[in-house]
């Protein structure tokens, strides 16, 4: 079974309409001022001229003239211990309305209004329009100087992805999540000539089905220097860029689900709710909004107690395979994320090795001869002088035996060897990757990429060092349950890892029954043909090499058969 790179699940209660004049054609008429929300990066000038085109006559209101002064939002939006940070920011809990110096009043006029740009919900309005963007753009635009950050004049200085990352995307999901409830269309911009657009109690109605039944979420690779060719050989994605680094499974801040159908049901065996494309349109809708309008549902009510709506595990790949060793690196450890960081659970990680072998390596805990102040001394002058320096004289390396786990808790450093493909279980933070050394690799721009030494030797876990670590962080399995032509095994677990990994071998056409229990399951077919995917309420979908799929803890019980000829081996994980 293919690869499917865009999964796609049929609208309920209203389709999926393409172009301005449908949407427009679809408010009330006694709708006097429309607020069209959404984020910064989009082309807010073409949206204006797209809609007094297809609505000649109507007035309109921009926000972003109404915004603060940069260094006054500057001021508002950024403090602490990471102010002057050239990497990162701690996550921002400011509000898009701490952005703006005095908001626009509606003028009295005849006809309709639209007010526009980032806050426009923040105005008095009849109808809310949401017109969004995938966060991809956004990175996209912003590396590429094309578009500045949240609230940023051309005139004020160049952009950067620290911000976007940590205070741009913050503020505006916080923003966007609490008008979900509300939202009476929702606009996909990705052709901004003729957005696809959902009717927002369609939208809610969707969401509610979607947190039921098992889905995907919409997979997407990013580049990076030390990138490998396996998504691109293996699984036909086409990217822009020379490489498949960064498979971008399940990260919930980013990942999106497409919605838009062709008119089958979405329980139809043949295609279990999957859909190839076609010419019907489709909105992307981010995942991270399904959850926060029904968390319980998709993360279980214990998960939703300890983390919100938070959709605390993430699935991606790191793709070496053709490309080059990865950074050795760390994560931030637990007091560290939450007090200089902002987050309250921190990046603790899994290496699933997919594609690997005994050649290859895996960068794993400190050796135990290791002396951290010469390593700490070692980094600095590669930082700063280019120095290269044997990274195997501190840390310790493993062979990348395929199918193997290793656990990698946040102050552990370590880092994927070239020749790999690692599916990484993780923690759903993703942007704290604490680099040591990197190989005095150059980026696109030939300078030498950053590293982040003194956080890095601040998060250094002294006790992942030696024996201890291949003890503790390269298990062995364990049996756990078994059937006829099944079995499930424990791959891994450490008390301080809020979620555990577990492996499912299923046969060709035998069936293993499971259940979420109340909290949601994360699979991924690792090796074979693939499997199916059925609950007791009848929802079905296949899920392929390579693919995830989130089956929500609403799901409850469920059974896993395997397809094709020689049997499959899944990848489990949830919150313990």
């Amino acid at each position: 079974m293919p690869y499917q790179p865009n999964p796609r699940y049929d609208a309920v209660g209203a389709p999926v309409l393409r172009g301005w004049p449908a949407a427009l054609a679809e408010l009330p008429t006694e709708t006097r001022v429309v607020a069209v929300d959404g984020p910064w990066a989009l082309d807010w000038d073409g949206v204006r001229a797209s809609l007094t085109a297809a609505r000649p006559g109507l007035a309109t209101v921009d926000m972003r003239p109404h915004l603060a002064p940069w260094q006054e939002i500057q001021a508002r939006t950024e403090s602490g211990p990471l102010a002057g940070d050239p990497h990162f920011a701690a996550l921002s809990q400011a509000s898009l309305a701490d952005f703006f110096a005095s908001l626009p009043s509606v003028p009295q006029a005849e006809g309709l209004i639209v007010v526009y740009g980032p806050g426009a919900a923040l105005v008095e309005h009849d109808a809310l329009w949401y017109a969004d963007l995938p966060k991809r753009y956004a990175e996209a635009a912003v590396t590429a100087g094309t578009v500045t950050n949240l609230g940023q004049r051309p005139s004020d200085g160049a952009a950067g992805t620290r911000r976007l990352f940590y205070i741009d995307w913050p503020v505006l999901d916080r923003h966007r999540d609490a008008l979900a409830g509300r939202i009476d269309r929702w606009l996909d911009l990705q052709d901004p000539a003729a957005p696809a657009s959902l009717d927002g109690a369609a939208l809610r109605a969707t969401a509610a089905r979607l947190a039921r039944r098992p889905f995907r979420t919409r997979p997407t690779f990013n580049t990076t220097p030390w990138g490998g060719q396996w998504g691109r050989q293996e699984l036909g994605f086409k990217p822009e860029g020379p490489n498949t680094a960064l498979g971008y499974e399940l990260i919930a801040p980013e990942s999106g689900v497409l919605i838009g159908g062709d008119g089958l049901d979405d329980r139809d065996s043949a295609r279990e709710g999957e859909r190839a494309g076609g010419h019907s349109p489709q909105v992307e809708v981010p995942f991270q909004l399904l959850v926060s309008l029904h968390p319980e549902l998709v993360l279980g009510e214990g998960v939703h107690d300890m983390f919100g709506t938070s959709f605390p595990i993430r699935f991606d790949y790191l793709d070496t395979a053709g490309g080059g060793n990865l950074s050795v690196h760390c994560h931030p450890r637990p007091d560290y994320m939450k007090d200089v960081f902002g987050w309250p659970y921190t990046q603790h990680e899994t290496y699933y090795l997919m594609v690997g072998s005994e050649q290859n390596t895996v960068f794993l805990g400190l050796r135990g001869d290791a002396d951290v102040d010469e390593f700490h001394h070692r980094a600095h002058e590669a930082d700063a002088g280019g120095t290269p320096f044997p990274i195997d004289r501190f840390v310790q390396t493993f062979p990348a035996t395929p199918h193997q786990l290793f656990l990698i808790p946040g102050g552990t450093p370590h880092g994927s060897g070239a020749g790999n493909v690692v599916l990484e279980v993780s923690a759903t933070p993703y942007l704290y990757s604490l680099r040591f050394y990197d190989w005095l690799r150059r980026d696109a721009e030939d300078r030498q990429r950053a590293v982040h030494v003194e956080h890095a030797f601040r998060n250094l876990d002294t006790e992942r060092t030696g024996d201890a670590v291949a003890r503790d962080l390269v298990q062995s399995p364990r049996m756990l349950r078994k059937g006829e032509g099944w079995t499930e095994e424990v791959l891994g677990q450490l008390p301080e890892m809020f979620f555990v990994v577990h492996r499912l071998a299923v046969d060709a056409r035998a069936t293993a029954p499971d259940s979420t229990e109340g909290r949601f399951h994360v699979i991924n077919v690792v090796e074979g043909d693939g499997v199916l995917v059925r609950t007791e309420a009848g929802d079905a979908h296949r899920v392929g090499y390579a693919e995830t799929l989130v089956i929500p803890a609403a799901a409850g019980a469920y059974t896993v058969t395997g397809l094709g000829e020689a049997g499959s081996l899944v990848v489990k994980a949830f919150v313990k």
